[in-house]
């Protein structure tokens, strides 16, 4: 129950539509109580009629039509309750989606390096369905089950205390057996979720990679790995399916045998005139309703379980400590031409190596600086920390003299656009990407952005223009065409410090000229960082820091590093001497 009572104080802005609904059940349960009642008045007045010819014609219609009335009026109870029910329970679903949402806009970046998205996705789902499902089972079963449950045995009590107090005994057996039951059922739950997990995060990758898994033909080993992990799920839901059928079974048998007894001796009381037949038939009519509250309490045992384990992880995500804030409203205040500064920065990823080890340096303000070092060096690192994505295990990262840690995450990232390697887009429109840093932008705007990017002609060729949509991170453009419409969208975010990681990385000689002149507006009267390792993207750049074993090995102008001997000078003579192989090859020379 640690679950429920978390999300019943979490939701605590809607416990006013629970109290409307549970009054309203209260009502709706009295009338349907008391209309077994009204029957046996009913019957009363035919069995006078019968004995003694003196029952009552227009008492017999006036309890008929109450009878009919309150029926009537349980009716609409119950569809104004469900009405209300719904209203509450999607309103329930957008508070804890918001809650979920806006929890993992505050986790650390270190969160995401080690979940699969579509995990996080399926719990969400999971665990909201699972909530919503227990607050209607709350709503509509919880209130009437105890009051059923009161009212009869208290009624049942007035008749005949021996029978009220077998009844009362069925509670305790069959609430036990349901509790046993919705136990094994969660324990079974438990482990098919997990496995659940890890299916559909897979089936999420593959889409999100459909081309490489075709391109390997790897399509079958796909659909085994799921088959395989859904035939996991199976076994367990078989296990898990036999387990509750066979206390369904028990608790059932136990019930009927117990309520045949119990009706055994009411009709053997009607037979010795202990009791009227208008008692019979409300006591078996009250013991026929006696199946509600306690089919409602095991159904109650059941959801309580379900949304449990359903919402095991999506708490476990709620509780995990935030290392963000999110933005406010209004922008933050930016500096003007703004400077980094690393004093001693030692990094490590968390479980991993010490990636950056005692790191200093300073990047001036519109000074274009080069991070240039072989795969794994650390390069990335340092524009993950500029970005404030991860806290430097030592040392401290400084923008115009203050220091990070004194800078909230949005203070620091609205001073910088981004141009990834990867195609960070949305399935949206052309517009929405481009607008994306800059949401109130016109349409004028962005059309502007698109020509300084080199994307105007391109964009105007689609038959919607710049509201055509891309599809999943750009599956509709080609590389050079994804690459421009980053380069619009950080022009139009006009942001004083850019990034380039690897920004012409994957692209033909032809898409790299278009990217290079778009990139070069960009980068006037900015503070420039580029990873590159196409030595033609950075022979502009002021300054070049050499990254080598997680440390700063050289630094200088691309002139003074191509002369003298080290990393950079290296590297430069492995890309020229691929260069003058192909020339030679094709006799260009």
């Amino acid at each position: 129950m640690q679950n429920i009572f978390k999300v019943i104080r979490l939701a605590k802005p809607y416990h006013k539509f629970i109290y409307v609904i549970s009054v309203i059940i209260v009502f709706t349960t009295t009338l349907e109580l008391i209309a077994p009642y009204i029957i046996k008045l009913i019957v009363d007045q035919i069995e006078l009629q019968i004995k003694s010819r003196a029952g009552d014609l227009q008492r017999l219609y006036f309890l008929i039509g109450l009878l009919f009335l309150s029926s009537i009026f349980s009716i609409v109870l119950e569809a104004v309750n469900h009405r209300i029910g719904d209203y509450a329970s999607g309103r329930i679903g957008k508070f804890l989606t918001d809650k979920f949402y806006e929890k993992i806009f505050t986790l650390p970046q270190k969160y995401f390096d080690s979940q699969i998205s579509g995990k996080i996705v399926n719990q969400l789902n999971r665990g909201i369905i699972a909530l919503q499902d227990f607050f209607g089972t709350a709503s509509n079963f919880i209130v009437p089950a105890l009051i059923r449950s009161v009212f009869i045995i208290v009624l049942l009590s007035f008749y005949s205390s021996p029978i009220a107090i077998m009844v009362l005994l069925i509670f305790p057996f069959y609430i036990y057996i349901s509790h046993i039951s919705t136990k094994k059922w969660g324990e079974f739950q438990v482990k098919r979720n997990r496995i659940e997990d890890v299916t559909r995060g897979r089936i999420q990758e593959v889409i999100s990679n459909i081309r490489l898994v075709r391109s390997f033909s790897a399509q079958k080993k796909e659909q085994e790995f799921v088959s395989e992990n859904m035939k996991k799920s199976v076994q367990v839901y078989d296990k898990q399916s036999m387990s509750y059928h066979i206390f369904n079974f028990l608790r059932n048998f136990g019930l009927e045998a117990g309520l045949v007894v119990i009706a055994v001796i009411v009709f053997r009381n009607t037979f010795l005139g202990i009791l009227t037949i208008g008692e019979m038939v409300l006591i078996l009519q009250y013991l026929n309703q006696i199946r509600r509250p306690l089919f409602a309490m095991s159904f109650i045992l059941e959801q309580t379980q379900r949304a449990e384990t359903g919402s095991k992880e999506y708490f476990e995500i709620l509780e995990l400590e935030s290392a963000e804030k999110l933005p406010g409203r209004e922008p933050s205040p930016l500096f003007d031409h703004p400077t980094i500064s690393f004093k001693n920065v030692t990094f490590e990823y968390e479980g991993g190596d010490r990636v950056l080890k005692d790191v200093s340096f300073d990047l001036s303000k519109m000074e274009t600086v080069a991070l240039v070092g072989h795969s794994g060096a650390g390069k990335t690192t340092v524009t993950n920390l500029i970005l404030k994505f991860y806290e430097p295990t030592r040392g401290e990262i400084f923008m115009n003299g203050k220091k990070y840690s004194k800078l909230s995450h949005d203070q620091v990232r609205s001073h910088v656009s981004l141009v990834f390697q990867d195609n960070e887009l949305f399935s949206t429109t052309v517009f929405e990407n481009v607008a994306y840093g800059k949401p109130d932008a016109t349409e004028k705007e962005v059309i502007e952005a698109l020509k300084k990017a080199n994307a105007y002609e391109f964009v105007m060729k689609f038959p919607k223009k710049v509201h055509a949509e891309i599809g999943e991170r750009g599956v509709k453009l080609s590389g050079g065409q994804k690459q421009r419409i980053q380069i619009a969208r950080a022009i139009l975010a006009d942001r004083p410090i850019l990034i380039l990681d690897e920004a012409t990385s994957s692209l033909d000689a032809k898409s790299e000229k278009l990217v290079q002149d778009a990139l070069e507006k960009l980068m006037k009267n900015r503070l420039v960082i580029i990873i590159a390792h196409r030595f033609s993207t950075i022979q502009n750049a002021n300054r070049i820091l050499v990254i080598e074993g997680g440390r700063i090995a050289d630094s200088g102008s691309p002139g003074d590093l191509a002369k003298r001997k080290g990393v950079y000078s290296e590297l430069l003579r492995y890309q020229i001497e691929g260069n003058q192989k192909l020339l030679e090859k094709y006799e260009l020379q």
